[in-house]
């Protein structure tokens, strides 16, 4: 308990509520969606919504349980994370006492925030968790976790004999740097706020670079 209390600090001013979900909002053993991960997400998401406006205190519940359901990115049940997630959501909230609207929010902004859900946000939170969170698929951070989730997934870092797939399909569960181009380098085009856009044109730079340097060691 101390040590969810600790971590709790970190998504103030909504300490007692990230207290109450905490235990509930991630997957113990993936160190690409963990506590790291949702303090990330709610740093970013708190530095948009400094700009764009919002509930902050449905986004940081939306942040907080967005990933409340793990599935592994290579599950065939990937596309239905976010609303298992939503759903799970739902219980956790109304089991709080948290009233109807609010609890609809909240689900949406989860159900919303998934690349693979492909389902567009409607509201202002909604677009901010989507922002927030795909900031920490791109950069230096989002480059770790591509490679640390392509370690889980048994995927090599690159094919050997034809790196940029110049002569073949992009296959991104085999080679994690393919990922960069099925995926991220993709994100930067569809963020949905201002704030989320110059710093996703700010993070794509660092992938970018990331790939570069990569590229020319290899």
């Amino acid at each position: 308990m101390t040590h969810v209390l600790k971590l709790a600090a970190a998504f103030a001013p909504h300490e007692d509520l990230a207290a109450a979900l905490l235990p509930h909002a991630f997957a113990a053993d993936d160190g690409s969606h963990d506590a790291a991960h949702l303090i990330r997400v709610w740093k970013n998401a708190t530095r948009i919504q400094a700009s764009e406006g919002g509930d902050q205190r449905l986004l940081a519940a939306a942040v907080l349980l967005h990933d409340c359901v793990s599935v592994e990115k290579n599950s065939p049940l990937r596309r239905e994370a976010s609303r298992l997630a939503a759903e799970k959501a739902d219980g956790i909230l109304r089991a709080l006492g948290w009233d109807d609207a609010a609890i609809f929010a909240v689900g949406h902004a989860i159900l919303t925030h998934s690349f693979s859900a492909n389902i567009a946000p409607e509201t202002l939170e909604a677009k901010i968790l989507q922002d927030a969170d795909r900031l920490d698929a791109i950069g230096m951070v989002g480059a770790a976790r591509c490679f640390y989730i392509a370690g889980r997934m048994g995927s090599g870092l690159y094919d050997p004999l034809d790196p940029l797939a110049e002569a073949r399909d992009l296959d991104d569960k085999a080679f994690a740097i393919d990922h960069f181009e099925t995926k991220l380098f993709r994100l930067a085009d569809g963020f949905k706020t201002a704030a989320g856009r110059q710093l996703a044109t700010e993070r794509e730079g660092r992938l970018r670079n990331v790939l570069a340097m990569m590229l020319d060691e290899i």
